[in-house]
């Protein structure tokens, strides 16, 4: 039961109803000059009108060479406050305080993006971009102040009612508050209260500029987790400062341009992972504290907030995954929320398209085109395949009113996320399934369960519409030792068809792969990756990528890169590396994880019957669980 989630709360004079927040994150769903569109009002919008008590809008730049994308918000000239105002606007119509943080990346971004050498306090490169940086004068620092004065008057002319100053994950002001990264000898650097220096009279400016009473929240990397990075004793030094300075409440997060697993936390890390944090923070200041970091449950929430461990909690990906997830809460249905797995896909898919996108709830970034509308003439579909694809297309075209059946030759639904779950850091692909089977069942889907459908099934249904989501098949590569006895394909493994293994060679270092590797080394046996390119998991999003890494060295699994299969016998695995040399890597178990092929043989059959076919997800082209949703979603709206 939720307790004190729901109970009002003051910053100032921002009245909050409730003690969820939308922190600022990134959607770059902006023209490439930083102006507002209508994608970014529909975005906004629909957080807001989802119940939180406050919505922060993303980093604003505060100059043209703080930005990080061309996509990213500005600030940083009056001709943007008219569609600033726009956002501030439907916020606070949907019932949210409309807040926004203000920002410079510093060294963190490109000189291809903003046709200069990055800025930065010292002369130390970003550690992940790399190249020459520009350390600021002193003049240059207090050009810097000046800046972000301004933009604190425009955001108020916009309408928002809170600014939050983004001093975190490895950005302008994070670089001036960290050993690792502030070097300086002046009186902006050495000290703590040297290196706060300039946090401290941005704030004085700002608060110069707004006067004594609008509200200013800080964010801070509390923990950097690197040496000479910051910790939260000296976090706690720093806050002090800045609450003598003007500050009315603190956002606790972590990480910085060499940690960004501790920014946006995959679902190897824990829940609630920075709380503790939050709480030694909390403890030691008399403001207000929001505490972020892998918190995507209302109840989890709820409990942070009863335990006195922070103020306000932030709800970031949570929001992006479920826009109504506090409405849900509110109202006692927590059942039906979408809930945040932490697969990272917002985050790859801000650098791999440059905009925000979600695996699961396919509408992020299309609030608007995506829209559920009523079908104007409903029909008969059939939906062949009860993975996260055809899930999703079977329960939006119910919505709408057509007649679906779905048909799934197991005995339960969720396709491959059920065998992805198995693994031990991938047990939260369960809640997506359980949602979809919700949605299935709430909107009148015939499920079929243990019904596998051919031709027959077809003809005699007799649909206005087929949707085949059949999925794919494992991949056995056409070698010498294929059909030994100690030879398992990934899903046979995990399906625990080989129950013990000791030593166990795992074929095909792509996600899957690795992640099969961790499960198997995570319970105690001994795991030698063969992968033919120079890189593992070379595919997969970048962050979660690293802490896969990492725990795969932690449990001592081994890599062979470059290599390739050459066969199997009751030994194990015969491999040959990149200069011919030919090896057996001994082992009890070798695992088939080289992907999979479109599983098309029901394709074949009624492609030239005259029904209306549409194909979704692996049965296509074997690629991720995101894609086969997203086209589940827009086949679901389009029949």
């Amino acid at each position: 039961m939720i307790e004190k989630l729901f109970t009002p709360f003051n910053i100032k004079s921002c009245r909050l109803s409730n003690r969820i927040v939308m922190p600022g994150l990134a959607s770059f769903l902006f023209e490439n000059d930083g102006s507002i569109t209508e994608k970014t009002i529909e975005h906004y919008r629909r957080r807001a009108a989802g119940g939180p008590a406050m919505v922060i809008m993303e980093a604003c730049a505060v100059s043209a060479d703080g930005i990080v994308s061309h996509h990213q918000a500005r600030i940083h000239e009056d001709r943007l406050i008219e569609g600033l105002s726009r956002v501030a606007s439907v916020m606070k119509a949907e019932g949210a305080v409309p807040a926004v943080q203000i920002h410079h990346s510093g060294r963190q971004t490109s000189p291809r993006i903003i046709n200069r050498r990055p800025l930065a306090p010292s002369n130390l490169p970003c550690p992940t971009i790399r190249g020459e940086v520009d350390p600021l004068s002193i003049a240059g620092v207090q050009e810097m102040v000046r800046k972000f004065g301004d933009a604190s008057v425009r955001a108020v002319q916009a309408g928002f009612e809170l600014i939050e100053i983004h001093g975190a994950h490895g950005y302008l002001i994070n670089q001036f508050l960290s050993k690792f990264s502030n070097i300086r000898e002046d009186h902006y650097g050495g000290s703590v209260a040297g290196r706060a220096r300039f946090a401290e009279e941005v704030i004085l400016e700002i608060r110069k500029r707004i006067g004594p009473d609008f509200p200013i929240s800080f964010k801070i990397s509390a923990q950097e987790f690197l040496p000479d990075g910051l910790n939260v004793a000296e976090s706690i030094e720093i806050l002090k400062i800045l609450v003598k300075a003007g500050i009315n409440v603190v956002q606790v997060s972590a990480g910085n341009d060499g940690t960004p697993e501790w920014i946006c936390q995959p679902m190897f890390m824990k829940k609630g992972c920075l709380v503790d944090s939050a709480a030694e923070i909390k403890k030691a200041l008399s403001i207000p504290v929001m505490t972020v970091g892998r918190i995507n449950d209302p109840v989890l929430a709820d409990q942070i907030i009863k335990n006195g461990q922070a103020d306000l909690v932030c709800m970031g990906r949570g929001l992006l995954a479920d826009p109504e997830m506090p409405k849900k809460a509110r109202e006692g249905r927590l059942n039906e929320i979408r809930t945040c797995i932490a697969c990272n896909t917002c985050m790859e898919s801000i650098f791999r398209i440059g905009q925000v996108e979600c695996l699961v709830n396919p509408a992020l970034g299309h609030e608007k085109e995506m829209e559920i509308q009523a079908a104007e003439k409903p029909k008969k579909v059939m939906v062949i395949g009860g993975g996260p694809g055809g899930l999703n297309v079977a329960w939006v075209a119910a919505k709408r009113g057509h007649e679906v059946h779905l048909y799934e030759k197991k005995p339960i639904l969720g396709g491959q996320l059920n065998i992805g779950s198995i693994t031990q850091y991938k047990k939260e692909l369960l809640t997506l399934i359980d949602f979809q089977k919700r949605q299935v069942a709430a909107f009148g889907v015939k499920s079929h369960l243990n019904h596998e459908a051919t031709l027959e099934t077809i003809q005699t249904l007799n649909p206005d519409v087929v949707v085949l989501a059949t999925g794919s098949i494992p991949v056995r590569p056409a070698l010498s030792g294929m059909d030994k006895a100690i030879v398992f394909t990934l899903p046979e493994v995990l399906n625990g068809k080989r129950p013990k293994m000791k030593k166990c060679v795992v074929i095909g270092g792509g996600a899957s792969g690795c992640e099969v590797a961790h499960h198997l080394a995570a319970n105690d046996c001994e795991v030698t990756i063969i992968e033919q390119l120079p890189k593992i998991a070379e595919q997969l999003e970048s962050i979660t990528r690293k802490v896969l890494l990492r725990e795969l060295k932690t449990h001592r699994v081994t890599f062979r890169t470059e290599c390739r299969l050459l066969r199997v016998e009751d030994r194990g695995a015969w491999v040959q590396d990149k200069q011919k040399n030919e090896f057996l890597v001994e082992a009890d178990t070798v695992v088939i994880a080289v992907g999979n092929k479109p599983d098309n043989r029901l394709f074949d059959q009624i492609k030239s019957l005259g029904f209306q076919i549409h194909r979704i997800g692996d049965c296509l082209e074997p690629r991720s669980a995101k894609t086969a949703i997203y086209e589940g979603a827009v086949i679901g709206r389009r029949i």
